[in-house]
């Protein structure tokens, strides 16, 4: 069966019963063509354009060198909003445009639906997904649940050493795994955890930071989207309380800033990763992200633009954009110097072994800083 084929045939399994000729793949093209799924537009927004430009820079640089395997490299970008409702759609038009490969999905509620027909339709996934339920598809150069898990967990025990936690966490995959770990562990150290379930979307969330307070938490862990992260700290930060406050991962952005305000933010620690602007690897990459676009670089176009350095080497290696060629050496891919450090992908998961999560504050610029320990 040929590539084009297999990408309809995927195509057809996943919508069940639809006429193959609504999904005939497009006709090959003489560039590499690469997709960014990540959401553009809507929430989340600004770190997916930034992911879509740490792509474009890459491939710009490599076409100025003559492209990859003499053929240039084509960026496209394929919008998915955030919204596990738009995978498939999103899948099947990076499917329709026989594209070679894949950066994305950023969102890991979307990544665990169409990652598995991306895989069927031959497409290389060079994931960006945080849930551990993704590992096996692809590869990804970012942290994964397990790997955060441990810095938020060390920071809470080690850090503030409370006697109870109230942990407030949002349903979807990465989400509540995330809190998962968070309870697990600190029912195990003998810290009392009350868990209240988040709804995404409300307008208000009093009822459950009323709930957390009464409870009598020393601390409140909040493993939520951003729009509700932003409504539960500012609820905290109103309420007199004297509880700290521990945002997961999902939660750093600039726009959370934006949106809550600096004093707001400052009440609260994050876990995320460095700006790249605090990397002492990428200061290359910054120094070119603004000579390219004007603006300053966020947080996850750096991971893009690593992830898509290391695509384009797989296939060079390989010597060809062939699915199980490229992907092959893609997770054998060991010691590759990048803009966010070291990077050797495990061969069985095809995750990093290494990566820097760490916790953040806000300074009063209202930029994501290293906190203070």
């Amino acid at each position: 069966m040929t590539r084009s084929l297999r990408i309809v045939a995927a195509s057809l399994a996943a919508l069940g019963t639809t006429a193959a000729t609504s999904l005939a793949a497009y006709p090959r093209h003489a560039a590499i063509l690469v997709a960014v799924e990540a959401p553009m537009s809507g929430e989340g927004s600004q770190d997916g354009l930034d992911q879509l430009r740490g792509v474009e820079l890459a491939a710009r640089q490599a076409n100025a060198q003559g492209g990859v395997l003499g053929r240039f490299i084509k960026v496209v970008r394929a919008d998915d909003l955030g919204d596990p409702g738009k995978a498939m759609s999103t899948f099947r038009h990076v499917a329709r445009m026989n594209a070679d490969a894949l950066i994305g999905p950023y969102n890991s509620s979307v990544a665990v639906i169409n990652l598995p027909s991306y895989v069927k339709a031959r497409i290389i996934p060079v994931q960006m997904a945080s849930t551990d339920a993704t590992s096996g598809i692809g590869i990804n150069v970012q942290p994964k649940t397990r790997q955060i898990a441990p810095v938020e967990i060390d920071w809470i025990t080690r850090e503030w050493a409370p006697q109870r936690v109230a942990i407030l966490a949002g349903q979807s995959t990465f989400l509540a795994g995330q809190a998962d770990l968070m309870e697990s562990a600190l029912t195990k150290v003998g810290v009392g955890v009350t868990r209240i379930p988040i709804t995404a979307g409300q307008d208000d969330y009093s009822a459950e930071v009323g709930q957390a307070l009464a409870s009598g938490a020393n601390a409140l862990y909040v493993s939520t989207k951003l729009a509700e992260g932003v409504k539960i700290a500012t609820l905290l930060a109103g309420s007199g309380s004297e509880a700290k406050c521990f945002l997961g991962f999902a939660n750093q952005d600039p726009s959370f800033v934006e949106k809550a305000g600096v004093p707001v933010s400052q009440r609260c620690v994050f876990s995320g990763v460095a700006a790249p602007t605090q990397m002492p690897t990428a200061k290359a990459y910054v120094r070119d992200y603004r000579r390219a676009f004007g603006i300053e670089p966020a947080t996850w176009g750096v991971f893009t633009y690593d992830s898509a350095r290391v695509l384009f080497k797989a296939m060079r290696e390989a010597g060809t954009v062939n699915y199980a060629a490229v992907m092959r050496r893609l997770r054998h891919t060991s010691g590759f110097r990048g803009s966010t450090g070291t990077i050797t992908i495990d061969p069985v998961s095809g995750d990093r072994r290494k990566v820097a999560a760490t916790v953040l504050t806000v300074d009063d610029a209202g930029r994501f800083v290293l906190a203070p320990r």
